[in-house]
């Protein structure tokens, strides 16, 4: 069966408007949408990104370029990924509509995964 990663693409302005007690019920949500799919064997993993640490590499020229990323100005980072599998797109898209990441006023990048070899 198919696999596709949902790419998760945070709000930046969203999420700092969010309180702590909030969060912790957005957390909360995450792991129950994650159970789910699991259950219903969806699921085969994702992980959420650590805020504001990471690299940007480039090799313009043939020389290594290393770059502290996410930037402090951006308005969206990607926040962490989703893996699942899927007859085809639109049972992904149907899979993904109800993630908890859209309510929060993110946005998901959803990506087949094209095996090697």
């Amino acid at each position: 069966m198919p696999q596709y990663m949902l790419i998760l693409h945070d709000d930046l302005a969203a999420l700092q408007a969010i309180s702590p007690a909030e969060m912790q019920r957005v957390i909360e949500r995450y792991q129950a949408w994650s159970e789910t799919m699991a259950a219903k064997g969806h699921m085969r993993g994702g992980e959420k990104l650590r805020d504001a640490s990471g690299r940007h590499l480039t090799k313009p020229g043939g020389t290594l370029v290393v770059r502290d990323a996410p930037y402090a100005e951006a308005k969206e980072v990607v926040g962490g990924y989703f893996l699942i599998e899927a007859q085809d797109y639109d049972e992904a898209v149907a899979l993904s509509s109800d993630c908890p990441h859209l309510a929060l006023g993110g946005r998901i990048e959803l990506r087949e995964i094209e095996p090697l070899g």
